[in-house]
């Protein structure tokens, strides 16, 4: 009957999907360092002009009327909310200027009787 033979190194002994994933996680670290060593690289280099951006004005754009129509409905149904949160801030805003301001409700009163 033949000796078995034994590996001398951990590496050869280990089983095979150990050494897949010790593999694959080399190949990441080894993946990420070049990914940030090419970053790195990018950084480092100037731009060609650094001048600044010349300024510019817009004349016309060319956008279609049901497009238009459609965003304007949406910043519409957008704005409601919107005011009924700054409603609801006012008028906690001036029930605290009542409550400070005891006086103010007196010229209230004036300001509606004629």
């Amino acid at each position: 009957m033949p000796e078995p033979t034994f590996a001398l190194s951990i590496e050869d002994d280990l089983p095979r999907t150990i050494r897949r994933e010790r593999e694959a996680r080399e190949r990441e670290t080894r993946q990420r360092e070049e990914r940030e060593a090419a970053v790195a690289d990018v950084e480092r280099v100037e731009p060609v002009h650094p001048a600044p951006a010349p300024a510019a004005t817009v004349v016309d754009f060319d956008v279609p009327f049901t497009k238009m129509v459609f965003f304007l409905l949406k910043a519409v149904f957008a704005a409601v909310p919107a005011l009924i949160v700054l409603t609801a801030m006012l008028w906690l805003l001036g029930q605290g200027l009542q409550s400070l301001f005891p006086q103010l409700l007196k010229l209230k009163i004036l300001i509606y009787v004629p």
